[in-house]
């Protein structure tokens, strides 16, 4: 019995990323190496590779061939590695019974002595957003006392759901608040509290717990249960920046940005302002007062518009003798409403066909067709069939799009007359 609990230990992975969340590159010994789907599964005696958990992915490297497996200074790391072979891309991390299984895309051979690497510039990324997540869900549960039922670390964005909602204004206090907390550099604590420190200890936490429970602390803003990795001081996170909080199932979904990602959205949004800037000739400061007027102009215009647009439908309605067979006009990028209404009236006045297509012949056209003599659904079908297109109707209008060029719709319908 005492020899199975020393074997069942010794296959356990240690987790270096449990002893130090800045580990980049380690040393260690391959255990095991067999075929997976997309790849191959590597099993380490040690890793600072962490495996998804907690609502953060695993982390994604590079093993390479060591030449002692034994804890070395960085420096030397870096040096085995200038003339090190590369023995694998580690694409994903993920632990099952305390095994960590590194999936990589070529195999490994068991025994072997590897320097493994982290993509830390990915890692530290994601340290950052998680970290950020904690702030803002303590400081959220402390205000108004919701829980954070759901987390999730999107390639662009993190997402944190709520049990309650949120005003904007509760929202830009949260997102002080938490930026006040970046800048006073608090420390990250990690804890691993006996059970008996842990019955008086209040901490968040979304699921039961079996066994050590981990403890992540930011004194003064939240206590959590959590297994991931976290920046060392919130000061290394740098920015957080709240961008939406909307109602969802009877509470709130907010989207974040923190640290490089928050760097990253800034620059973005401030050169679409530069160039919003640039082109209504208006201060940065100035542009929602810029956009506004030309939203006002641009009213005007189209209102304008829509009243020569009117006019020229009602020429073309007055030109209608009462002795064609077929009326169509071809327009460009006409009001639908105005369209249709001339269709309703110049059936009216037509014995036969009325149509009317607005579009060009390079886009297509959008039709609405009528008549109070004819049905209009054997002439769609006829135009759908030879112009690729697609569209239906009631007998007396149908409506639909197509694409042809304008003389041959023409030659189609006055076929038709």
């Amino acid at each position: 019995m005492e020899e199975k609990k020393t074997m069942q230990k010794v296959d356990v992975t240690e987790k270096l990323f449990d002893q130090s969340s800045t580990i980049k590159e380690f040393t260690a010994v391959v255990r095991s190496c067999e075929k997976t789907e997309g790849g191959y599964q590597v099993v380490l005696n040690r890793t600072a590779f962490f495996p998804e958990g907690g609502g953060q992915d695993g982390d994604s490297g590079w093993l390479y061939e060591a030449a002692v497996a034994e804890t070395e200074p960085e420096t030397s790391f870096l040096e085995q590695r200038r003339s090190a072979t590369l023995l694998g891309v580690v694409c994903d991390t993920q632990e099952k019974n305390g095994i960590i299984y590194h999936k990589t895309d070529r195999p490994v051979e068991p025994g072997t002595c590897v320097i493994g690497r982290l993509d830390f510039e990915e890692r530290f990324m994601r340290m950052q957003q998680h970290t950020a997540e904690h702030i803002i869900s303590g400081i959220v549960h402390r205000l108004h006392g919701y829980d954070n039922v759901g987390f999730h670390l999107g390639v662009d964005v993190t997402t944190l759901d709520f049990n309650g909602e949120l005003t904007w204004e509760q929202v830009h206090e949260a997102e002080t608040l938490a930026n006040r907390a970046v800048f006073d550099n608090l420390p990250v604590e990690i804890l691993y509290p006996t059970s008996q420190e842990l019955e008086h200890l209040v901490y968040r936490s979304k699921i039961e717990i079996e066994g050590q429970v981990r403890i992540v602390s930011i004194p003064g803003v939240d206590v959590c249960a959590c297994c991931a990795p976290h920046v060392n001081r919130t000061g290394e996170i740098g920015l957080i920046k709240i961008l939406t909080c909307d109602r969802h199932r009877g509470g709130c979904r907010m989207t974040m940005v923190s640290g490089i990602r928050a760097l990253a959205d800034y620059q973005m949004k401030q050169n679409s302002v530069s160039e919003v800037s640039s082109a209504l000739s208006a201060k940065p400061q100035e542009i929602g007062a810029a956009v506004l007027r030309q939203k006002q102009q641009i009213q005007k215009l189209r209102e304008h518009l829509n009243q020569l647009q009117a006019s020229y439908l009602s020429e073309k309605l007055s030109g209608i003798t009462g002795e064609e067979k077929t009326v169509c006009i071809f327009v460009e990028d006409f009001d639908a409403i105005a369209v249709r209404n001339f269709v309703n009236d110049a059936m009216e006045r037509c014995s036969g066909i009325c149509a009317a297509f607005v579009g060009n012949d390079l886009d297509g056209y959008r039709y609405i067709i009528g008549s109070r003599s004819a049905d209009t659904r054997n002439l769609a079908k006829r135009l759908n069939l030879t112009f690729e297109g697609k569209g239906g109707g009631k007998p007396e209008m149908v409506q639909g799009s197509l694409k042809g060029m304008q003389s041959e719709i023409r030659r189609a319908l006055d076929g038709q007359a």
